[in-house]
């Protein structure tokens, strides 16, 4: 059974690699426009290319450091599994931003015939990246599994290589994409009043290349930890918990999960081309839901297979609904009435409209909280630890699908960004922007759905360590282990403040140089020069790779010094004391940021004043502020809060057995 399990893993992704290259074939067929419109794509490509190659070299020494260390205090194929691990994320980070930088130009085009051909380059540029982060990472790691004969350490080793590579990853381009994004908004948009993707503006392209590097690389290599991470806890508890069988399990959710969102797309293709008047909303979330009410049938069945109860398969149902329901519930604080009532407060200026949006998002935590406390609860009562586990995997299980629509947002956006660029008709930004008003949604509801799978996936791996260590209980009572739940509290938000310090620093250099540029360029606000787009470029580059290493060691060096100084219990403190304050403060951050963005953009369409409007001006500095917090700090918190955990069952397991 453990051969078959394993054989059908590597099966499934190799299937979803096949139907990447069929998606990747029809989005390079379609036609990248005029030469205008590919002068301005091949420029975002070259941006985005640069920049993760520069984040690459830095992230390599770290990487190959650490590989060596594993291999001298553990073993060599530890070593060699962190760097498959790490391997495997970066190509998934790479290969999926790589066919979005050339589907956006793509989308334009198409935009120019139909919304509904615009729409079908899109999704299918997103749909790539869905499919290369589940196939890849079933793929890895269900060979790691086959080949070390269930050998949970080299899982781990896995685990941690993922883990590592996204953490930079979302760190380095959150920084990026969010100190160009501040640039081009303030001095653009504020004290130039001209258009948001106005060609004039020097930062516009850097904004373009930080939407890929960010939101696609950046959210690919976030989610792939997140996947990669469910399936590994949900196994190593499996198998304590019912032998092979349970360590199998996870496996097979998985796999037919991917088979299913192959599924998923074919439908959302086919719905788009037969639909006479698609709403690519509607599209779009048809899609999530016929993925995951195939899957929940699938799963029902693959319960009673291999446990001869229905019981596991209803728990990982049961952690897809949480799933949906935190996205909606952030979609509603993001895109429903809260924003309306948000944008209201708009032309009382920038304070009240910051209060107001700081308030909003301390207030979505409470649903969202509930909804995983009522998980956590029903699926240990039914399976104990085991059973939060496949919550989370039941949660990510669908991740092709779920994916694809998320990746789908940046595509649209650099799609509108070329239009406006290339001054096609305004029809052709029209038809773009109602892509990209889709993709701004459906990319908040992919936050609040990794902050979920995170608290999940973050709560199993505790679980993990506290048996790989042999702790059965964390008892608050011992000074040090309350000590170190207090420091892992702080944590998250020592963290936060060195991303968003970066990103300041990084957005203070944008903001001298645009302003430069526009007073000493002759004839650029008139049109008839051309900015340096380059420079702008290199200053987002330097200042990502600059600033990104601090933050991104705390997670690996914490878990360490914890434990040489107060203990191993004392490390599960730490690890709860972070993952309580991290989930708050990404829920927060992720859904305050995403409402100040849709207050903008509700104002952009004529209420409250309109484009120009003091209500207008106050929502872009809304909107500045929001971005770092949703868009570099927050999402990073997730996967800090699971690599502390990964670092923790790797390495101090390592130490015990040498210092004890």
């Amino acid at each position: 059974m453990g051969a078959i399990s394993q054989i059908i893993s590597v099966i499934s992704g190799f299937i979803g690699l096949i139907f990447t290259v069929f998606l990747v074939f029809n989005i390079l067929e379609k036609s990248p426009g005029n030469e205008k419109m590919q002068k301005l794509s091949k420029i975002i490509q070259v941006g985005a290319r640069s920049f993760l190659f520069s984040e690459y070299r830095i992230l390599f020494v770290v990487i190959f450091l650490f590989a060596a260390f594993l291999w001298l205090v553990s073993s060599y194929k530890m070593a060699l599994s962190f760097l498959l691990g790490s391997a495997f994320s970066v190509l998934s980070g790479f290969l999926g931003m790589s066919i979005a930088t050339r589907a956006n130009a793509r989308t334009t085009n198409a935009a120019i015939s139909t919304l509904k051909d615009a729409l079908t380059v899109s999704f299918n540029g997103g749909a790539v990246m869905g499919m290369i982060v589940t196939s890849l990472g079933l793929m890895g790691l269900g060979g790691i599994f086959f080949l070390g004969k269930g050998n949970t350490e080299l899982m781990s080793g896995y685990a941690m290589g993922a883990s590592f590579v996204a953490l930079f990853a979302r760190v380095g381009g959150g920084i990026f994409t969010k100190a160009a994004d501040v640039g081009a908004d303030l001095v653009g948009k504020v004290e130039a009043n001209i258009p948001e993707d106005d060609p004039r503006n020097p930062a516009v392209i850097a904004d373009n290349v930080g939407d890929n590097v960010g939101d696609v690389a950046g959210m690919g290599a976030d989610l792939y930890e997140s996947y990669v991470g469910s399936i590994f806890s949900a196994s190593v508890l499996g198998s304590i918990a019912f032998s092979f069988k349970g360590a199998l399990f996870p496996f097979f959710v998985a796999s037919s999960g991917l088979i299913l969102s192959i599924f998923g797309i074919i439908f959302v293709n086919y719905y788009i081309k037969t639909t006479k008047e698609v709403e690519p909303e509607k599209a779009l979330h048809f899609g999530t839901y016929l993925t995951s009410f195939l899957q929940a049938i699938v799963v029902f069945f693959l319960s009673k297979i291999v446990f001869g109860n229905f019981y596991s398969g209803l728990i990982v149902i049961m952690g897809m609904v949480v799933g949906i329901l935190i996205g909606s519930v952030t979609e509603y604080y993001t895109a429903k009435k809260p924003v309306t009532e948000l944008a209201k407060s708009a032309p009382s200026g920038s304070a009240p409209l910051i209060i107001n949006g700081l308030a909003l998002g301390m207030e979505s935590t409470l649903l969202p909280i509930l909804l995983i406390g009522t998980a956590i609860v029903l699926s240990f009562y039914f399976y104990g630890l085991f059973g939060i586990a496949i919550a989370a995997v039941g949660m990510l299980s669908t991740l092709g699908m779920s994916l694809s629509i998320d990746a789908y947002g940046p595509i649209a956006d650099n799609a509108g960004g070329i239009a406006e660029m290339a001054h096609l008709e305004p029809y052709v930004r029209e038809r773009t922007d109602k892509l990209d008003a889709v993709g701004n949604t459906t990319a908040a509801m992919g936050k609040g759905f990794a902050i979920g799978s995170a608290a999940l996936t973050a709560l199993a791996l505790f679980a993990s360590y506290l048996q790989l260590t042999n702790i059965s209980i964390v008892d608050l009572n011992d000074a040090n282990v309350f000590t170190a739940l207090l420091i892992g509290a702080m944590l998250p938000f020592l963290f936060s403040s060195l991303v968003m310090k970066a990103v300041g620093n990084a957005a203070n250099l944008m903001v001298e140089e645009v302003r430069r540029q526009f007073k000493e360029i002759v004839g650029l606000m008139e049109g008839k020069a051309d900015p340096d787009y380059g420079k702008c470029v290199k200053i987002a580059t330097d200042g990502a790779l600059k600033y990104m290493i601090l933050p991104s060691l705390i997670a690996v060096i914490a878990p360490i010094i914890i434990y040489l100084l107060l203990g191993k219990q004392a490390v599960a403190g730490m690890l709860a004391g972070t993952t309580g304050s991290g989930v708050m403060l990404a829920i927060f951050m992720a859904n305050s940021g995403g409402a100040w963005d849709n207050a903008k953009k509700l104002i952009e369409t004529g209420k409250y004043g309109g484009k120009g409007s003091l209500a207008h001006k106050a929502s872009v500095v809304g909107d500045t502020v929001g971005d770092p917090l949703k868009d570099t700090a927050g999402p990073s918190i997730n996967i800090l809060i699971k690599l502390m955990s990964i670092v923790s069952i790797v390495i101090i397991p390592i130490l015990i057995r040498i210092f004890e």
